[in-house]
């Protein structure tokens, strides 16, 4: 009997102050660890669920063991498409980590039997919905879930951005910190300005509920319609073209699709404050970044701070590195280890119900 051997490194999926604190933490994934490499053989007789990462919490395997195969593609950082289409021969369902595209490729190479693909982000733009849908394959993701860390992740952009915090860390490391100059280092308050956020779902209401408390002196937003919640916050809804010409700060919310895609484009940074900041916290294709590069390049807009960029991993030669007025983050939206259970054991969740004809907790269709 062959024997698959998981390739990762599971306690990297504990906080690191557990590690520390609590062994007990620690060796239930070690011992978990030992179980996906040991149990999960070519010759089991349980249906098969493919998973994307090899770095998955303990509490969503644990949802998942006892009925089925599950299938870990390994890779370091990430599985190629490759082995994750060699891999998804014969499963049932998907636990999906990677942005590789879910497609008719995809789709064939699992076979007639998939009934579910289940993805561990808000976002589900990489995803074929219409496909799966014609063939009843059932589709989910995980929002809600992750509204605060993301919010946290655009506040923290914001203020790093407007407050220049990273010119001057670079300033001290160069031995440039000038406190003599009256002017130096000058940024953007929060206090009495106007936040613009594009598309006020979950994860952009929670973003406004946070800038409420920095005295802003309107939130705007934008999207298809308005909506009850903006209105309990005193949010005003406007066209875009109204958010881009009034707002000192516009902060992206909103899913990627065929009309978001490259919404933000030298139009519209045509239409923005010379003195404004651009916060990108969704999807990367959201923005033009040629058109933004452009933009920074020749003080169109003021700033930006990106948790999203195209490609990702962002090459580090690329142009928007260069900028000392961009501030980059990896994206980091969903990387806090409350979270990364949250997500993972939902995920699992909807994968189990969707096999035992329980409703999706929350279904993309």
């Amino acid at each position: 009997m062959k024997l698959f051997t998981c390739v990762g490194i599971w306690p990297r999926m504990i906080p690191f102050h557990l590690q520390k604190t609590n062994p007990a933490h620690k060796c239930c994934a070690l011992l978990h660890f030992k179980w996906s490499s040991t149990y999960q053989c070519n010759m089991s007789t349980k249906p098969k669920i493919l998973i994307s990462h090899t770095e998955i919490p303990v509490s969503a395997l644990d949802i998942l063991k006892d009925k089925y195969e599950l299938i870990f593609s390994p890779g370091i950082p990430r599985p190629t498409r490759q082995q994750l289409l060699k891999d998804a021969k014969g499963v049932v369902g998907i636990l999906w980590y990677s942005k590789e595209r879910i497609d008719k490729e995809f789709v064939e190479a699992a076979g007639d039997q998939l009934k579910v693909v289940a993805c561990c982000t808000a976002g589900y733009d990489h995803v074929d919905v219409p496909l799966l849908k014609s063939l009843n394959i059932k589709a989910s993701n995980t929002p809600g879930v992750l509204n605060n860390a993301c919010a946290e992740i655009a506040i923290g952009l914001l203020l790093s951005t407007s407050r220049n915090l990273l010119k001057g860390y670079k300033a001290i490391l160069s031995n440039q910190w000038d406190t003599v100059r009256p002017a130096w280092m000058w940024g953007h308050g929060l206090d009495n300005s106007t936040v613009g956020i594009i598309g006020l779902g979950g994860i952009g209401f929670t973003i406004a509920k946070r800038v409420q408390a920095f005295e802003v002196k309107k939130i705007l937003y934008s999207g298809r319609s308005e909506k009850k919640a903006g209105k309990e916050i005193g949010a005003i809804f406007v066209p875009l073209d109204t958010l881009l010409r009034e707002s000192d700060f516009v902060i992206i919310a909103c899913a990627l699709n065929n009309e978001t895609k490259h919404l933000m484009n030298k139009e519209a940074f045509q239409k923005m404050k010379p003195t404004s900041i651009l916060i990108n916290i969704s999807r990367g294709d959201i923005v033009n970044q040629d058109d933004l590069v452009e933009a920074l390049q020749n003080n169109v807009i003021w700033g930006a701070g990106l948790d999203v960029m195209t490609p990702e991993p962002l090459p580090p030669d690329h142009p928007l590195t260069k900028l000392p007025n961009c501030v980059l983050s990896p994206h980091l939206g969903t990387q806090t280890d409350a979270v990364t259970w949250k997500m993972a054991e939902l995920t699992a969740r909807n994968i189990y119900n969707a096999l035992n004809d329980i409703p999706l907790l929350t279904p993309v269709w």
